[in-house]
């Protein structure tokens, strides 16, 4: 057969999936979906503009196929679902206009769903402080083999009303798959690429990042006086790459074979139960942290590459309290390579650490308590750029039942650890 009706052959057997209706027998896909509720229907190829979000509900409804939904009000989000079981969204291009591609919305936007997939799916150009998918209040989800391409944007993290902190300052923000206050969700390959803000002193310069725009009358308990004098920070890439929120509600989580490229945070965990594996976060300030009380937390077979705060991240934070402790977690058969040798190392310098192990932000935290390290490597072409392989912060508050075996960690500048590395 013709290879030319071979395709034909199979786009036309896509396009009538199991007698699935198309938008194109409608005037937009907001009528088509009117029209078939609790049905898939199918997007042909071509450029399909919106003004409205697209709002996806009920059992089994959705959209597939090759088109691109191009939304031009940066005010909305591209596509909602709310209170849908078993809805899909599947092949489709997600994307704004040049002029319209900072907002403050997602690109999908899921709350309160059970059993949603959203599967190779291109989102791109959806530039937000948000997440350019977002998973909210769910159950049983998948987010697998989509493409997320440019989704941060420079803006303000206000921090003014909180007593922590008490400042705002110019950054870049945004996230490209987030989840919060869910459970059973499977993220599991999917690209999140950032081309647009990569951290170069240019980019600073000209957005004056890190500079602080407002600040209270009384320091934040979070800030010793030299940082609040001198209004500036070094954190003005805020974001992640991928982040697993709320702590205490989000559980039983896997993020599997994800590629992670010039985030800024690559995964950033507080919720419990996880398997984090077979990952690449590659060129991101930090490889991954887990915090505010994350338990029972696997990380094993990813790479981390040119990470230049730390790769592997585990401490209490404000979330963490007696009933929502962090630790029983296992780091194992990692290769950490280039460490400090990705683009925000002109920021952080040669004083940071591949492993860290830190206290609490708060004096209720309770120290991060058994963790198994073992079997991970660290190695970096020409002089370490960090100080220490490891470092395990002391105190009343610091770590307790820390275990590493069978590591090869090549010493920083000033050695292997801070401290004695138990077995």
């Amino acid at each position: 057969m013709h290879k030319l009706t071979l395709i034909s052959w199979a786009l036309l057997a896509f396009a009538a999936r199991a007698g699935e209706p198309s938008v194109a027998s409608y005037p937009n896909i907001h009528a088509a979906l009117a029209a078939h509720p609790n049905q898939m229907l199918f997007v042909p190829a071509g450029d399909h503009r919106i003004q409205e979000k697209i709002r996806i509900r009920g059992e089994r409804s959705g959209l597939y196929g090759p088109g691109r939904i191009i939304q031009e009000n940066a005010e909305q989000p591209i596509i909602e679902i709310e209170n849908a079981t078993g809805a899909e969204i599947r092949d489709l291009t997600l994307t704004r206009p040049e002029g319209k591609m900072e907002t403050n919305n997602e690109g999908i936007l899921a709350i309160k769903c059970r059993d949603l997939v959203i599967d190779n799916v291109r989102v791109i150009d959806n530039r937000t402080r948000s997440g350019a998918i977002t998973l909210r209040e769910s159950r049983d989800c998948r987010i697998s083999h989509c493409l997320v391409r440019n989704y941060m944007r420079v803006t303000i993290d206000d921090r003014t009303k909180s007593l922590e902190w008490g400042y705002a300052f110019n950054c870049t923000d945004g996230t490209g798959i987030s989840i919060s206050y869910s459970t059973g969700t499977l993220i599991e390959g999917n690209r999140i690429i950032e081309e647009n803000l990569i951290p170069t002193p240019e980019i600073k310069a000209k957005h004056k990042l890190g500079d602080w725009v407002k600040k209270n009358p009384v320091r934040g308990t979070f800030i010793n006086q030299q940082t609040w004098d001198a209004g500036y920070t070094d954190n003005w890439q805020q974001g992640s790459g991928l982040i697993v929120t709320a702590p205490a509600v989000s559980d039983l989580t896997r993020i599997l074979g994800n590629h992670i490229e010039n985030a800024a945070q690559g995964i950033d965990l507080h919720n419990d139960h996880v398997i984090v594996s077979n990952n690449i976060i590659t060129n991101s300030f930090m490889g991954i942290k887990a915090m505010h009380g994350s338990r029972n937390v696997l990380i094993t077979g990813n790479q981390f590459h040119k990470n230049c705060l730390w790769s592997i991240g585990l401490m209490p934070g404000a979330g963490a309290n007696a009933e929502n402790a962090d630790g029983g977690s296992i780091i194992a058969n990692n290769i950490i390579s280039d460490f400090g040798h990705g683009s925000a190392h002109w920021i952080w310098g040669d004083e940071r650490s591949p492993f860290k192990f830190d206290n609490g932000q708060q004096e209720d935290d309770p120290p991060l308590t058994d963790v198994i390290v073992q079997g991970n490597m660290l190695q970096s072409n020409g002089p370490p750029r960090y100080k220490y392989a490891v470092i395990i912060a002391g105190g009343e508050k610091g770590p307790r039942g820390m275990h590493f075996s069978n590591n090869l960690l090549h010493p920083g500048n000033q050695g292997v650890a801070n401290v004695e590395l138990k077995p």
